[in-house]
Protein backbone atom coordinates (compact mmCIF):
# COMPACT_ATOMS: atom_id res chain seq x y z
CA UNK A 1 0.00 0.00 0.00
CA UNK A 2 1.12 3.53 -0.80
CA UNK A 3 1.98 5.89 2.06
CA UNK A 4 0.05 9.15 1.79
CA UNK A 5 2.14 10.98 4.40
CA UNK A 6 5.93 10.69 4.48
CA UNK A 7 6.99 13.53 6.80
CA UNK A 8 5.01 14.17 9.98
CA UNK A 9 5.34 16.77 12.73
CA UNK A 10 4.40 15.97 16.34
CA UNK A 11 3.00 18.93 18.26
CA UNK A 12 1.51 19.70 21.66
CA UNK A 13 0.85 22.89 23.57
CA UNK A 14 0.88 20.87 26.82
CA UNK A 15 3.88 19.89 28.93
CA UNK A 16 3.07 16.69 30.83
CA UNK A 17 4.19 13.13 31.45
CA UNK A 18 1.18 11.78 29.54
CA UNK A 19 1.99 13.89 26.48
CA UNK A 20 5.63 12.73 26.64
CA UNK A 21 4.59 9.06 26.78
CA UNK A 22 2.16 9.40 23.88
CA UNK A 23 4.70 11.37 21.85
CA UNK A 24 7.26 8.58 22.30
CA UNK A 25 4.63 6.03 21.25
CA UNK A 26 3.82 8.08 18.14
CA UNK A 27 7.54 8.27 17.30
CA UNK A 28 7.86 4.50 17.61
CA UNK A 29 4.92 4.02 15.23
CA UNK A 30 6.42 6.45 12.71
CA UNK A 31 9.86 4.85 12.97
CA UNK A 32 8.32 1.44 12.35
CA UNK A 33 6.65 2.77 9.20
CA UNK A 34 9.83 4.58 8.07
CA UNK A 35 8.16 8.00 8.31
CA UNK A 36 10.28 11.10 8.87
CA UNK A 37 9.30 12.83 12.14
CA UNK A 38 9.74 16.52 12.90
CA UNK A 39 9.40 18.42 16.20
CA UNK A 40 8.37 22.12 15.91
CA UNK A 41 10.20 24.60 18.12
CA UNK A 42 6.85 25.90 19.39
CA UNK A 43 5.86 22.46 20.68
CA UNK A 44 6.06 21.70 24.40
CA UNK A 45 7.33 18.25 23.41
CA UNK A 46 10.74 19.76 22.67
CA UNK A 47 11.25 20.46 26.38
CA UNK A 48 10.77 16.81 27.30
CA UNK A 49 13.99 15.51 25.73
CA UNK A 50 16.97 16.46 23.59
CA UNK A 51 15.15 16.00 20.28
CA UNK A 52 16.23 18.21 17.40
CA UNK A 53 13.64 20.91 16.72
CA UNK A 54 12.75 22.96 13.65
CA UNK A 55 11.21 26.38 13.16
CA UNK A 56 7.47 26.56 12.61
CA UNK A 57 8.12 27.98 9.14
CA UNK A 58 10.26 24.96 8.31
CA UNK A 59 7.49 22.69 9.56
CA UNK A 60 4.67 24.09 7.44
CA UNK A 61 6.91 24.16 4.38
CA UNK A 62 8.29 20.63 4.73
CA UNK A 63 5.81 18.29 6.44
CA UNK A 64 2.76 16.49 5.05
CA UNK A 65 0.83 16.18 8.32
CA UNK A 66 0.82 17.49 11.89
CA UNK A 67 -0.21 15.17 14.73
CA UNK A 68 -1.56 17.30 17.59
CA UNK A 69 -1.52 15.66 21.03
CA UNK A 70 -3.93 17.16 23.57
CA UNK A 71 -7.42 18.63 23.66
CA UNK A 72 -9.13 21.15 21.43
CA UNK A 73 -6.84 23.91 22.74
CA UNK A 74 -3.82 22.11 21.33
CA UNK A 75 -5.56 21.53 18.02
CA UNK A 76 -6.59 25.18 17.79
CA UNK A 77 -2.99 26.20 18.44
CA UNK A 78 -1.68 23.83 15.74
CA UNK A 79 -4.40 25.02 13.36
CA UNK A 80 -3.28 28.65 13.71
CA UNK A 81 0.41 27.78 13.33
CA UNK A 82 0.29 25.08 10.65
CA UNK A 83 -3.26 24.37 9.48
CA UNK A 84 -3.73 27.93 8.28
CA UNK A 85 -0.65 27.40 6.09
CA UNK A 86 -2.27 24.36 4.44
CA UNK A 87 -0.85 21.48 6.52
CA UNK A 88 -3.45 18.81 7.44
CA UNK A 89 -3.98 18.20 11.18
CA UNK A 90 -4.72 14.92 12.98
CA UNK A 91 -5.72 15.11 16.65
CA UNK A 92 -4.99 12.68 19.48
CA UNK A 93 -7.55 13.27 22.20
CA UNK A 94 -6.42 13.90 25.77
CA UNK A 95 -9.24 16.30 26.57
CA UNK A 96 -12.75 15.73 27.90
CA UNK A 97 -15.28 17.94 26.10
CA UNK A 98 -13.32 18.58 22.91
CA UNK A 99 -14.86 17.92 19.49
CA UNK A 100 -11.80 18.38 17.25
CA UNK A 101 -9.37 15.70 18.49
CA UNK A 102 -10.78 12.21 18.07
CA UNK A 103 -8.10 9.48 18.27
CA UNK A 104 -8.06 7.82 21.69
CA UNK A 105 -4.57 6.94 23.05
CA UNK A 106 -5.46 3.23 23.10
CA UNK A 107 -6.15 3.34 19.34
CA UNK A 108 -2.88 5.03 18.36
CA UNK A 109 -1.15 2.27 16.41
CA UNK A 110 -4.15 1.20 14.34
CA UNK A 111 -5.49 4.70 13.69
CA UNK A 112 -2.17 6.33 12.77
CA UNK A 113 -1.20 3.41 10.53
CA UNK A 114 -4.56 3.56 8.74
CA UNK A 115 -4.23 7.33 8.23
CA UNK A 116 -0.70 7.06 6.82
CA UNK A 117 -1.89 4.51 4.27
CA UNK A 118 -4.87 6.60 3.18
CA UNK A 119 -7.69 5.24 5.32
CA UNK A 120 -9.13 8.52 6.59
CA UNK A 121 -11.73 11.17 5.90
CA UNK A 122 -11.06 14.86 5.31
CA UNK A 123 -13.03 17.61 7.01
CA UNK A 124 -12.65 21.18 5.72
CA UNK A 125 -13.14 23.93 8.33
CA UNK A 126 -12.96 27.62 7.52
CA UNK A 127 -11.20 30.29 9.58
CA UNK A 128 -12.39 33.77 10.45
CA UNK A 129 -10.30 36.84 9.70
CA UNK A 130 -10.57 40.13 11.55
CA UNK A 131 -9.15 43.61 11.12
CA UNK A 132 -9.61 46.75 13.21
CA UNK A 133 -10.27 50.16 11.63
CA UNK A 134 -9.23 48.84 8.20
CA UNK A 135 -5.62 48.49 9.28
CA UNK A 136 -3.55 45.98 7.33
CA UNK A 137 -2.82 43.72 10.31
CA UNK A 138 -5.29 40.83 10.43
CA UNK A 139 -6.06 38.22 13.07
CA UNK A 140 -7.40 34.70 12.56
CA UNK A 141 -9.61 32.35 14.55
CA UNK A 142 -10.99 28.88 13.94
CA UNK A 143 -13.70 28.82 16.62
CA UNK A 144 -14.86 32.34 17.29
CA UNK A 145 -14.13 36.02 17.50
CA UNK A 146 -15.49 37.65 20.65
CA UNK A 147 -15.99 41.32 21.43
CA UNK A 148 -16.64 41.74 25.14
CA UNK A 149 -16.48 44.24 27.96
CA UNK A 150 -13.22 44.19 29.87
CA UNK A 151 -15.02 44.29 33.23
CA UNK A 152 -17.22 41.58 34.75
CA UNK A 153 -20.97 42.34 34.58
CA UNK A 154 -20.48 45.59 32.66
CA UNK A 155 -22.28 46.30 29.39
CA UNK A 156 -20.83 47.70 26.20
CA UNK A 157 -22.79 49.31 23.40
CA UNK A 158 -22.16 48.37 19.78
CA UNK A 159 -23.72 48.55 16.34
CA UNK A 160 -23.87 45.55 14.01
CA UNK A 161 -23.71 45.80 10.22
CA UNK A 162 -23.93 42.85 7.81
CA UNK A 163 -22.86 43.38 4.19
CA UNK A 164 -22.89 47.14 4.90
CA UNK A 165 -26.52 47.05 6.08
CA UNK A 166 -27.41 48.19 9.58
CA UNK A 167 -28.87 45.34 11.67
CA UNK A 168 -29.17 46.61 15.26
CA UNK A 169 -27.66 48.56 18.11
CA UNK A 170 -27.24 46.58 21.34
CA UNK A 171 -26.16 46.98 24.92
CA UNK A 172 -24.70 43.67 26.11
CA UNK A 173 -21.67 42.04 27.69
CA UNK A 174 -20.48 41.50 24.13
CA UNK A 175 -21.07 39.42 21.02
CA UNK A 176 -19.70 36.08 19.79
CA UNK A 177 -19.16 35.55 16.07
CA UNK A 178 -18.54 31.84 15.59
CA UNK A 179 -17.91 29.35 12.81
CA UNK A 180 -19.66 25.94 12.79
CA UNK A 181 -16.48 24.62 14.42
CA UNK A 182 -16.95 27.14 17.22
CA UNK A 183 -20.62 26.29 17.73
CA UNK A 184 -19.54 23.55 20.17
CA UNK A 185 -17.10 25.87 21.96
CA UNK A 186 -17.75 29.22 23.67
CA UNK A 187 -21.01 29.77 21.78
CA UNK A 188 -22.37 26.54 23.27
CA UNK A 189 -21.88 27.97 26.76
CA UNK A 190 -24.00 30.97 25.75
CA UNK A 191 -26.86 28.67 24.64
CA UNK A 192 -26.06 29.14 20.96
CA UNK A 193 -27.13 26.58 18.34
CA UNK A 194 -25.06 23.51 17.52
CA UNK A 195 -24.16 23.82 13.83
CA UNK A 196 -23.00 20.84 11.78
CA UNK A 197 -19.40 21.36 10.53
CA UNK A 198 -20.48 21.12 6.88
CA UNK A 199 -22.92 24.01 7.29
CA UNK A 200 -21.37 27.05 5.66
CA UNK A 201 -22.66 29.70 8.03
CA UNK A 202 -21.71 32.15 10.78
CA UNK A 203 -23.51 32.47 14.11
CA UNK A 204 -23.82 35.86 15.82
CA UNK A 205 -24.67 35.45 19.49
CA UNK A 206 -25.08 38.47 21.80
CA UNK A 207 -23.74 37.85 25.30
CA UNK A 208 -26.23 38.67 28.08
CA UNK A 209 -27.97 41.41 26.05
CA UNK A 210 -29.94 44.12 27.84
CA UNK A 211 -33.06 43.03 25.95
CA UNK A 212 -35.75 40.35 26.26
CA UNK A 213 -36.20 39.71 22.54
CA UNK A 214 -32.62 39.22 21.34
CA UNK A 215 -31.88 35.92 19.61
CA UNK A 216 -28.87 34.34 17.85
CA UNK A 217 -28.58 35.24 14.19
CA UNK A 218 -27.25 32.82 11.57
CA UNK A 219 -25.92 34.26 8.30
CA UNK A 220 -24.09 33.01 5.22
CA UNK A 221 -20.38 32.25 5.60
CA UNK A 222 -19.57 34.87 2.96
CA UNK A 223 -21.27 37.67 4.91
CA UNK A 224 -19.13 40.67 5.82
CA UNK A 225 -19.59 41.49 9.50
CA UNK A 226 -18.84 44.93 10.88
CA UNK A 227 -19.16 45.89 14.53
CA UNK A 228 -18.67 49.45 15.80
CA UNK A 229 -18.00 50.20 19.47
CA UNK A 230 -20.34 53.09 20.34
CA UNK A 231 -19.89 54.65 23.74
CA UNK A 232 -17.06 55.44 26.07
CA UNK A 233 -15.65 52.52 27.97
CA UNK A 234 -13.26 49.66 27.48
CA UNK A 235 -13.77 46.55 25.40
CA UNK A 236 -11.61 43.68 24.20
CA UNK A 237 -11.34 41.52 21.12
CA UNK A 238 -10.37 37.88 21.62
CA UNK A 239 -9.80 35.14 19.06
CA UNK A 240 -10.25 31.51 20.13
CA UNK A 241 -9.66 32.79 23.69
CA UNK A 242 -6.06 33.32 22.61
CA UNK A 243 -5.30 36.91 21.59
CA UNK A 244 -6.57 39.83 23.63
CA UNK A 245 -6.72 43.18 21.88
CA UNK A 246 -7.90 46.38 23.53
CA UNK A 247 -10.70 48.33 21.83
CA UNK A 248 -12.02 51.83 22.37
CA UNK A 249 -15.12 53.80 21.47
CA UNK A 250 -15.33 54.39 17.73
CA UNK A 251 -13.30 51.32 16.76
CA UNK A 252 -14.71 49.33 13.86
CA UNK A 253 -14.08 45.58 13.80
CA UNK A 254 -14.37 43.85 10.43
CA UNK A 255 -14.95 40.08 10.42
CA UNK A 256 -15.16 37.78 7.42
CA UNK A 257 -14.35 34.28 6.24
CA UNK A 258 -10.60 33.88 5.79
CA UNK A 259 -9.06 32.77 2.51
CA UNK A 260 -7.49 29.65 4.06
CA UNK A 261 -9.21 26.48 5.30
CA UNK A 262 -8.16 23.85 7.82
CA UNK A 263 -7.91 20.29 6.51
CA UNK A 264 -8.84 18.21 9.56
CA UNK A 265 -8.03 14.50 9.24
CA UNK A 266 -10.31 11.91 10.90
CA UNK A 267 -10.25 8.10 11.17
CA UNK A 268 -12.88 6.49 8.96
CA UNK A 269 -15.10 5.72 11.95
CA UNK A 270 -15.40 9.40 12.95
CA UNK A 271 -19.00 10.64 13.30
CA UNK A 272 -20.07 14.13 14.42
CA UNK A 273 -23.36 12.96 15.93
CA UNK A 274 -21.62 10.21 17.87
CA UNK A 275 -19.26 12.82 19.30
CA UNK A 276 -22.28 14.93 20.32
CA UNK A 277 -23.88 11.96 22.07
CA UNK A 278 -20.68 11.19 23.94
CA UNK A 279 -19.57 14.71 24.82
CA UNK A 280 -22.97 16.26 25.54
CA UNK A 281 -24.65 13.27 27.16
CA UNK A 282 -27.37 12.81 24.55
CA UNK A 283 -29.36 9.61 24.96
Amino acid sequence: MKKIFKSIAIYSSIRSKEVSEISLHVEEILDGLDIRKVIPESSMIKTLSDRKVHTDEYVYKNVDLVIAIGGDGTLLSSARKFGYQGVPILGINLGSLGFLTDIAPEDLTTSITDVIFGKFSEDKRFFLSSTINNLQKSYIALNEIVIHSSTIAKLIEYELFIDERFVYRHRADGIIVSTPTGSTAYSLSGNGPIVHPRTRALTLLPMFPHSLNTRPLIVDQEAKIQIRICKKGRANLSLDSHNKINLKAGDIINISKASSELNLIHPLNHDFYSACREKLGWS
